[in-house]
C-alpha cells in the first residue's frame, strides 16, 4: 500500500514537471514566433538647408534667412505635480506668456504645439530647457498601449522651418523684390517673387538637405564611424551686389526728402561706373517692407528702373545728335534756323519754350530746342535713325540683373521715313524707354563710344566661403570715339551754358541733358509731365554715369527745376562718401 501511493506521487510530480516543460515550450515558441516592435539598432537625423542671402558690397546682411523652430509637448506626460514648474521655465526660456502657455496646454489632450515660430537662438536655450526638463522628471514614464514598452516624451523642439529677414528695412525695395512662403510636409520655405530674389531664386534656393544614418548609443545619438551614412546639408548661394548700403542709404533718404519737395508722385535715380558698369546706387522714393506689404505699397512693387516705360523727352536729343554725327550728317557749327519757336512740319507745329532766329547745330542740344533738332533728324534715313536707337540698346533688355523689364518700343523704320515721326520721334516722342535703357545709352557718351551694359551682382558665394566672381559683359562700340568725345563736350556746354546750369559742381566734369515729356492717358497727352535729367559726373579718377527721373512733379514741369537738383544733391552726397574727388585749385 505504502509503495503504491509513493508511485503515485512521483507519477504525479512527473505528469507535473511535464506540464511545466510544456508550458515552458509553448511560451518560447509563442515568444519566438510572435511579431514584436524592437527598438531601432540604428537611428536617423536631417537638416534643412536654407536660403542664401543677399549682401551689399560693404558686407552688410541685406536679405537673410533665418530658421524657425516649434516646440512641442505631449500634455499627458507632463506630472501634474510639476505642471506649475513646467509653465514657469518654458515661460521664461521661450518669452511666451505663462497665461498663453496654459492656454494652449488646456486646448487638448496629447501632442500640443505650444509655439510655431521659435528663433534659432531660442530654440538653442529650449533644447537645452528639455534635457533638464528630464533630469528633474517633470514628465513621467508612461507605458505605450500599442508597444506595452515604458517611455518619456518631453519637450520636443523641431524645424518648422525658415523665415525671410530684411535687416535694414525698406533699403533697396523695390530693386531686392520679396518672397512668398511655400508649405511642404509641415515645412516652410521661402521662394522669391520679384526683384532680385526672384531673378536669382535658382542661386538662392538650398541645394540639398542634410540627412545622416547610423548605429545609435544609448542616447540614440547616431556613432559617426565607416558603418555610418552622411550626406551633408548644401545651402544656397550668397549673392554679393556692387551696391554700399552706407551710399544706398544716404541716395534714397535724398529721394523721400526731393519727392516731399517736389510735390512728385515718384523719384528714381541709378549711378553707374561708366567703365564697368557697377551700379553703385539705385533707388526709388518710393518702397516698402517685404515682410509687410499692404494695399497702399501695391504700386511699388514693380521696380520702376525697368518696369516704368515711357516717353523719354529731350534726353533723347544727344541719341539723335550722335546719330547725325555718325553718319557725317552734320557739323557741329552748322547754323540751324529756329524759326522764332514755331516751326511747321506737314499737320504738326513744333515750337520752342525759348525762341530762337539762328543757333548753330550744337547749340540745339545746349538750348534743347525742339525745332533745330527736328530739322535735323531730317537728314537721317529712316532706317539709319531705326538701326542707331536700336544698337543704343532702346527696346531691348538693359541689365541681365533684374526680372520683368519693360523694355519699350521704337518706331519701325518706315515710320521714320515719315518726317513728322522722325521730327517727334527726335526729341523723345514716339518711342517709350525706361531708365536703366537711358543709363546704359548715356554710359557710351562717357566711355569713348561703348556702351556697358548695368551691373547688380558682382559674385555668389557658397557657404565655405568660395567666391565665384561673375565676368563682365563686354562693351558694344555704339559709336566712334571722335563722336563720343564730341558728344561729351557738347553735354559739357550744355550744363555750363545751357539748361543743365544747376547741376554745376567746381572741381568736377559734369555733363547732361535736361528732359521734359508730356503723359499720355487714355491715348491723349495731358497736362502731366515726366522730367529727366541724363548725364555723367567725373574726376580725375572716376567716371559715373548717372540718371535721374522725376515722375509727375507739381512744383514745375521744368526739370531744371526738378530732376536736375536732384542730380545736384547726388553729386554732394558722392562727394561726401569719397566717390567723387574735386580738382580745386586754391
Amino acid at each position: 500500500m505504502l509503495n503504491r501511493n509513493k508511485s503515485k506521487k512521483i507519477f504525479l510530480l512527473y505528469v507535473l514537471i511535464s506540464l511545466a516543460f510544456a508550458v515552458f515550450l509553448s511560451v518560447m515558441l509563442l515568444t519566438a514566433t510572435k511579431s514584436r516592435r524592437m527598438p531601432s539598432l540604428y537611428a536617423t537625423e536631417s537638416s534643412k538647408a536654407q536660403r542664401g542671402s543677399i549682401i551689399s558690397a560693404d558686407g552688410f546682411h541685406i536679405a537673410t534667412t533665418k530658421k524657425l523652430y516649434k516646440a512641442v509637448v505631449n500634455t499627458r506626460y507632463i506630472d501634474p505635480d510639476k505642471k506649475e514648474l513646467f509653465v514657469k521655465l518654458f515661460s521664461i526660456y521661450s518669452g511666451m506668456t505663462p497665461k498663453a502657455i496654459e492656454k494652449r496646454l488646456s486646448k487638448r489632450k496629447g501632442v500640443v504645439v505650444l509655439s510655431y515660430n521659435v528663433p534659432q537662438i531660442k530654440a538653442h536655450y529650449l533644447k537645452t530647457l528639455a534635457r533638464e526638463l528630464r533630469r528633474f522628471k517633470v514628465f513621467l514614464e508612461l507605458k505605450n498601449p500599442a508597444t506595452g514598452l515604458r517611455s518619456v516624451h518631453g519637450l520636443s523642439i523641431l524645424e518648422s522651418g525658415e523665415s525671410r529677414e530684411y535687416p535694414y528695412g525698406t533699403l533697396l525695395t523695390p530693386v531686392i523684390g520679396y518672397p512668398h512662403k511655400i508649405e511642404e510636409d509641415g515645412y516652410t520655405s521661402i521662394k522669391g517673387v520679384k526683384g532680385l530674389e526672384k531673378r536669382f531664386d535658382n542661386e538662392l534656393s538650398p541645394r540639398q538637405d542634410g540627412y545622416s544614418r547610423g548605429k545609435r548609443d544609448v542616447n540614440s545619438y547616431i556613432i559617426l564611424n565607416k558603418e555610418s551614412f552622411t550626406k551633408p546639408k548644401i545651402n544656397g548661394l550668397d549673392i554679393k551686389l556692387t551696391i554700399p548700403v552706407s551710399f544706398q542709404i544716404r541716395i534714397e533718404k535724398m529721394l523721400d526728402s526731393m519727392k516731399k519737395e517736389l510735390r512728385a508722385k515718384e523719384v528714381m535715380i541709378a549711378i553707374m561706373d561708366s567703365k564697368t558698369g557697377d551700379v553703385y546706387a539705385i533707388a526709388s522714393s518710393n518702397r516698402y517692407l517685404p515682410k509687410k506689404i499692404k494695399r497702399r505699397d501695391y504700386p511699388s512693387l514693380n521696380s520702376s528702373m525697368i518696369e516704368y516705360s515711357f516717353e523719354p523727352g529731350s534726353v533723347l536729343k544727344p541719341i539723335t545728335f550722335a546719330l547725325l554725327l555718325e553718319h557725317k550728317l552734320v557739323n557741329p557749327y552748322d547754323l540751324v534756323n529756329g524759326h522764332n519757336g514755331r516751326f511747321k512740319i506737314g499737320r504738326k507745329v513744333i515750337t520752342d519754350e525759348h525762341r530762337f532766329d539762328w543757333l548753330s547745330a550744337e547749340n540745339v542740344i545746349v538750348y534743347s530746342s525742339n525745332i533745330g533738332i527736328a530739322q535735323l533728324a531730317q537728314r537721317l534715313s529712316g532706317y539709319d535713325f531705326y538701326q542707331g536707337l536700336k544698337k543704343f540698346g532702346f527696346a531691348s533688355k538693359s541689365t541681365p540683373d533684374l526680372i520683368y523689364e519693360k523694355k519699350g518700343s521704337v518706331p519701325s523704320a518706315k515710320r521714320l521715313e515719315n518726317e513728322i515721326y522722325k521730327a517727334t520721334c527726335a526729341y523723345g516722342y514716339g518711342i517709350r524707354a525706361n531708365l536703366m535703357q537711358l543709363l546704359r545709352a548715356y554710359s557710351a557718351f562717357n566711355n569713348n563710344g561703348r556702351m556697358v551694359k548695368p551691373k547688380l551682382v558682382k559674385s555668389f558665394i557658397d557657404e565655405h566661403g568660395t567666391v565665384k566672381e561673375l565676368g563682365y559683359e563686354e562693351s558694344v562700340q555704339v559709336i566712334k570715339s571722335a563722336t563720343a568725345k564730341r558728344m561729351n563736350k557738347i553735354l559739357l556746354k550744355t550744363v555750363n551754358e545751357g539748361t543743365g546750369k544747376k547741376a554745376i559742381t567746381k572741381g568736377l566734369q559734369i555733363g547732361g541733358k535736361t528732359g521734359t515729356a508730356h503723359i499720355v492717358e487714355k491715348g491723349q497727352y495731358v497736362r502731366k509731365y515726366n522730367t529727366a535729367f541724363m548725364g555723367f559726373a567725373n574726376d580725375k579718377k572716376h567716371k559715373y554715369t548717372i540718371g535721374v527721373i522725376v515722375i509727375q512733379p507739381k512744383k514745375s514741369q521744368f526739370a531744371a527745376q526738378t530732376a536736375v537738383p536732384v542730380f545736384k544733391k547726388a553729386v554732394d552726397i558722392m562727394i561726401e562718401e569719397g566717390y567723387l574727388e574735386p580738382n580745386i585749385v586754391k
